[in-house]
């Protein structure tokens, strides 16, 4: 059984494995939360960049949810480096008529001809390997990837644009705030020495220039912050926690956790994130930004607890490091309330039918 994720085509010569389709119940989910947001998309076109990612497959995937059920008559068109090898790791969307794979590199495709009501710019332009070695030359080539997309903004007849930014631009919460909210001060930009500190530098300045672009150009621009997450297609080999705890519940490998298990941390299932998504996108208020995540917060040990016994394979918990008494736990947690009481946003699945269904996604790959 495959337990790990495809190979990105883009950063390896291993073959992508055909993934399954996300869970139906799912995609119903998402479609029952989201049905009255669809109509001004009937007969339109959208452009999505980052598609190919874990949040442009949950996009695409309720995206033809909808489009088949409601009848819309839309198409999506994907900007993607290797539509060949996204369509070998998905091919139960290859060849849907509504889904257009769209070749090229974030930061010089070609324009598509028609008009794009709607984009959403998903891509994660961040190059951690450049970063390491130039954080400025990767600052660089994240800013011409977003020039080129509201070049093409501009042009393009959009009237609504979403961008998935992160968390991350708040620096480092304190300890002693339970909730990042939204409008809380950006602290000074450190001196970028690590990818982290590009990317969150990078998010800024793409929040800041998609909002002015938008004043000028005459449409609306909307802003995801998003925290962290759990579901099918979430990367299991990256830097993320979760991802990790995953990997070695699939493998009955014992759960390390590298420093103390003390951070606090919380997580939104996969199709919650969509329909945040598309609802930020076609109700949120123009020049606005939203923390996507949730406000339940746990410790990355109650993680790694949570996880083996969601898997039910008994494996251990190693922590590397005890707590260091009287220092305060790191926090990474949003407040939600924005998004509750403005587009009525609540998370909606638990924590542990969240990871009951990753694990059952994970474990339905092929031999």
């Amino acid at each position: 059984m495959s337990l790990l994720p495809p190979a990105s085509p883009q950063n390896s010569n291993i073959r992508p494995t055909p993934c399954p389709p996300l869970p139906r119940e799912d995609l119903d989910d998402v479609l029952a939360q989201t049905r009255g947001l669809w109509e001004e998309v009937r007969g339109q076109d959208l452009f999505i960049t980052g598609g190919t990612g874990f949040f442009g497959v949950w996009l695409l995937e309720s995206f033809a949810h909808a489009n088949d059920h409601l009848q819309l008559g839309a198409r999506a068109i994907v900007l993607t480096r290797n539509p060949a090898a996204f369509m070998v790791r998905m091919p139960h969307l290859a060849g849907r008529h509504d889904l257009k794979l769209f070749a090229g590199n974030l930061r010089d495709f070609p324009f598509p001809s028609g008009r794009y009501p709607f984009v959403i710019h998903a891509a994660n332009d961040a190059d951690p390997k450049l970063a390491a070695k130039s954080p400025e030359a990767s600052m660089e080539a994240m800013d011409r990837g977003l020039d080129r997309v509201l070049d093409f903004v501009a042009q393009a007849g959009t009237r609504k644009l979403l961008l998935t930014s992160s968390g991350a631009v708040y620096g480092r919460q304190p300890p002693d705030l339970g909730h990042l909210r939204e409008d809380y001060p950006e602290s000074p930009v450190p001196p970028m020495a690590n990818n982290a500190q590009v990317y969150a530098a990078g998010k800024r300045v793409a929040e800041r220039r998609c909002l002015s672009h938008a004043r000028q150009f005459g449409y609306e621009a909307k802003v995801a912050r998003c925290f962290a997450f759990l579901g099918p297609h979430l990367p299991l080999d990256g830097e993320f926690a979760a991802g990790n705890f995953i990997r070695a519940a699939l493998r009955c490998e014992p759960i390390q956790i590298h420093g103390d298990g003390t951070p606090y941390r919380s997580y939104l299932y996969a199709a919650d994130l969509a329909i945040w998504l598309w609802t930020i996108l076609f109700r949120g208020q123009p020049a606005r930004a939203y923390n996507v995540g949730s406000a339940q917060e746990l410790t990355i040990k109650e993680l790694a607890v949570r996880t083996t016994a969601a898997a039910g394979a008994g494996q251990a918990v190693i922590i590397a490091q005890p707590p260091v008494a009287g220092s305060a736990a790191a926090r990474y947690v949003p407040a939600i309330d924005r998004a509750r009481t403005e587009l009525c946003l609540v998370p909606r699945i638990s924590l542990e039918t969240a990871l009951h269904r990753t694990l059952r996604w994970y474990r339905s790959f092929p031999q």
